[in-house]
Formats: C-alpha cells, sequence, structure tokens
C-alpha cells in the first residue's frame, strides 16, 4: 500500500522465507493448527465428538484475505484479535464451530504459537550462520599466508595475515552459533495451563489436565514449561533476542574493520561492488561500502531491543501484565528479520571479499620495517650488543624514517639500519634485512588461524 506506512522489514530487509514466517497469515493458520489439535485431542477423551474435532481440521487450512479480513471486522466491534479469529473460524466450521477453543485461554494458542514460531525461525537463523561459517573458513584457508599491517590504537602496529584477522570474527562467530543453538533447544511452550497457569479449566472437563497436556506436547512436537502464569516465562524471550544480538556484534565488528580497511589510505579490503552500482548521488566516482553500513545500521538496531525482552520479563506483574503484548508483535519479528538480513548480506560480502594484494603489500613495506625492528633488536643483543644503546640507535632511524613517510618518501628504515657501522659490527648486512623482512614476522598466525578455519567448516556437519 503506497497511501500508508509500511515496515522496511515487510519488502525490504530479510529473506522471503523469515518474512512469511512472521506474516499474518502464518500466525493464524498456526493458531488454527492448535484449535485443531486441542479438538483432536479432546476428542479422543470424549469431550467433543469426533465430527466436531474433523469438522474443525478440514477448516484449519481455509485462511484467506477473505477470511482474515473477516476477523479484522469482526475485531473492530469486540477489540480481541485471537477472539475475533475464534469466531471467523466457527463461522467456517458449521459443525465444530461451537467447541473451538474449549477450555483454552489466549495465551495457550499465542504462546504456542510464538515458541513455534521462535523454533523455526531459529532454525533458519542458524542455516544461514552455518554458511556464513562456511563463508569465513573458505576465505581464512586462501588468506591464512598472507602477511598484512595488523593495527592497534587505530595505528600500524606489528604484521598479522589476512587469515588470522578473519578468524577473529570466526571465532566469534563460532560462540554465537552455540548461544543460538542453545536458545533453539531450550523453546518450550506454555502449554495448555488455562487463565493464570493453573489447569482449573481443563480441570473441569477432565480428570487428569496434565495427561491431556502431554498429548497436546506430543501431538505438537513441542515441550512445555512445567510451570506458568498466564503466559510462558518471558524470560525465553530475552534469551533468544539476546543470542540474536550477540550475532549482531560480530558481524557489526566485521562490517566496521571492513569499513576502515577499505578507505583509500589503507585500500587494503573492499565488500563486492556492481558493475552498474551508484555509489553516490553527487559524486560518480564513490564506491561506499554501502552493505557493510547497512549491516552496521541493522546491527545496532537490533543490539537495542534485548533490553525491551529484558523489561518484559522484569515487568510481568504476578501472574501477568498486558504491557508486553504491543511491543512483542515488533521486537520478535523484527529482530529476526535484521538478524536475517544482516547475517545473508555479511554472507555475500565475505564470499566476494576484495583483497587487494598490492596495497597490503604497500602497507607492509611502508610500516612493516618498523615491526620488524624488535627482530633486529633481539638478534643483536644475543650477539653481545647493549640492549639500551641499540634500542636508541634503532629510535633515532626509526624517527628519521616517519619524518621521510610523512614527506611522501619510501621508508628508508631498511636502508639505514643495514648501513649503520655500530648495527654491523654485531650483524651482518644480508642477515640484517632478513630480520627487518616482516613478511616473516607473522609467528604461528597462519597455523591458528587454519584451526580456527576447521572448527568452522567442521560447524557445517
Amino acid at each position: 500500500m503506497i497511501d500508508r506506512f509500511e515496515s522496511p522489514f515487510s519488502v525490504r530487509y530479510g529473506s522471503d522465507a523469515m518474512r512469511e514466517l512472521w506474516s499474518e497469515r502464518r500466525k493464524r493458520m498456526l493458531w488454527r493448527s492448535l484449535w485443531a489439535a486441542l479438538a483432536d485431542v479432546q476428542a479422543d477423551l470424549g469431550i467433543v465428538t469426533r465430527a466436531q474435532a474433523d469438522d474443525i481440521a478440514t477448516h484449519a487450512g481455509d485462511v484467506t484475505e477473505a477470511s482474515i479480513a473477516r476477523a479484522l471486522a469482526i475485531e473492530h466491534e469486540i477489540r480481541h484479535d485471537l477472539m475475533a479469529e475464534v469466531r471467523a473460524f466457527a463461522e467456517q466450521c458449521t459443525v465444530g464451530g461451537g467447541v473451538i477453543h474449549l477450555g483454552a485461554t489466549s495465551m495457550d494458542i499465542e504462546d504456542n504459537v510464538d515458541a513455534l514460531r521462535l523454533r523455526d525461525a531459529l532454525d533458519l537463523t542458524l542455516a544461514s550462520v552455518r554458511e556464513l561459517l562456511h563463508a569465513f573458513a573458505n576465505q581464512i584457508e586462501r588468506y591464512a599466508d598472507l602477511p598484512t599491517m595488523a593495527f592497534t590504537h587505530i595505528q600500524p602496529a606489528e604484521p598479522t595475515t589476512v587469515g588470522y584477522r578473519l578468524a577473529q570474527y570466526l571465532q566469534d562467530l563460532l560462540i554465537d552459533f552455540e548461544q543460538l543453538t542453545a536458545a533453539r533447544a531450550g523453546i518450550r511452550g506454555k502449554g495448555f495451563k488455562g487463565a493464570v497457569g493453573t489447569s482449573a479449566s481443563y480441570g473441569e472437563l477432565v480428570d487428569d489436565p496434565a495427561a491431556l497436556e502431554a498429548r497436546l506436547s506430543e501431538k505438537l512436537g513441542l515441550a512445555f514449561f512445567d510451570a506458568t502464569t498466564q503466559t510462558y516465562p518471558r524470560k525465553q524471550d530475552w534469551l533468544v533476542v539476546n543470542a540474536l544480538a550477540g550475532l549482531a556484534q560480530t558481524v557489526y565488528k566485521f562490517a566496521f574493520d571492513l569499513r576502515l580497511l577499505q578507505t583509500p589510505p589503507i585500500g587494503e579490503w573492499s565488500e563486492p561492488f556492481g558493475a552498474k552500482q551508484v555509489g553516490s548521488s553527487a559524486m560518480p566516482f564513490k564506491r561506499n561500502p554501502i552493505n557493510a553500513e547497512k549491516i552496521d545500521s541493522l546491527a545496532r538496531y537490533l543490539a537495542a531491543l534485548p533490553r525491551v525482552m529484558w523489561d518484559n520479563a522484569a515487568h510481568s506483574l504476578l501472574e501477568r501484565t498486558l504491557d508486553d503484548s504491543a511491543n512483542r508483535r515488533v521486537v520478535l519479528a523484527e529482530a529476526f528479520l535484521a538478524a536475517d538480513e544482516i547475517t545473508h548480506a555479511t554472507t555475500r560480502i565475505v564470499r566476494g571479499l576484495q583483497v587487494n594484494e598490492i596495497a597490503v603489500r604497500r602497507n607492509m613495506r611502508t610500516y612493516g620495517p618498523f615491526a620488524a625492528t624488535e627482530r633486529l633488536l633481539m638478534a643483536v643483543v644475543k650477539r653481545g650488543a647493549d640492549r639500551q644503546h641499540m634500542h636508541e640507535v634503532i629510535r633515532e632511524h626509526s624517527l628519521t624514517a616517519w619524518a621521510a613517510l610523512q614527506a611522501g618518501e619510501a621508508n628508508p628504515l631498511i636502508d639505514a639500519l643495514c648501513a649503520d657501522a655500530r648495527v654491523l659490527q654485531f650483524i651482518g648486512t644480508e642477515d640484517a634485512r632478513a630480520l627487518l623482512d616482516a613478511d616473516a614476522y607473522v609467528g604461528d598466525a597462519p597455523m591458528r588461524a587454519r584451526r580456527i578455519a576447521r572448527y568452522g567448516a567442521e560447524s557445517q556437519s
């Protein structure tokens, strides 16, 4: 609709599969499936007739634009969305309509449906995270040995490798995968316990309401909390959204680092850029990292959502208040849609990551010699030099070299140190040049990078 507000998550962010899962039709289909399951078990127990239960099951899938419009019209009058769906559904069920929702309270239906959707949404999320893990693992293997300047305080530090830098993100992502998996394993529904969780209403229908609930748990394939109020514990929502926010944290850092490395003065990484992609309406030459910026924007939003879920859990006073209802209509869906969008976007970037090896080598030539002086210092001290005196010699040459760089000249540090008699009295020129080659000063980074890549690949099985 172009004449009223529509959420960007409706058309712009998130996959079709995730949007469908949180759609109005899916919600109402699931509501009806629970009413059908409830009637089926009640028919087995002789509470309703088999004909009534079969009629309800027959029409459970009849969720159309017309039926939703009818439910919305009823809701406009009675101001209760679930009860409006009950009435619209009952109109379609000429035999069983009168026993739909028997013994249940609204949250017996809504909270179990929310649990089912949380579980399905986590399955989609975990599948997309697996793809991202695999993408990182492939790039780590590809670049495990490529030396690059590491930065601390956003200043050149010592060399690392491109693969080892990528391994940091994968390592965090593996933690996120564990947290999301744990959240998925812990999903439980409210069950069928009535208005305040005591099963009193069901006790009026059967001698053993716990047995009725156990049958429904098996039928739905959904575990239930042992104790609830009118709702399932809202801590579950917080755990789920917090795990999604952890995922957002990891991809946020990756995207932000990429944005730094894509700046032309560094120019080592860049995200894929389409042949006809426009970077700026005013500056045709721009190659802005718009996908990384989108990731950071949505991740920043997702990071704020656990607080809403925290408040819902903490402020669920006594056996239930309704001040969580409105925001849960927004937060649960948008948290998953945001996570879905940023995960898929990050996967596309990682798969198409452009590493400018010319720029990588240029920056190593420019800044690597400073880091490699540590190797030279240790070598000459081992051969008898005074550590403090040699430290000062290296410092003097380093300051001169920095000044040359700032003047736009090439780094003269290696030539200067290899021509200094104070250095050459302890080591030959050839050995000194070899030590000042920073490409070899990456420690065991390649080995550690490949180890993390294996962990990422193993998560696929």
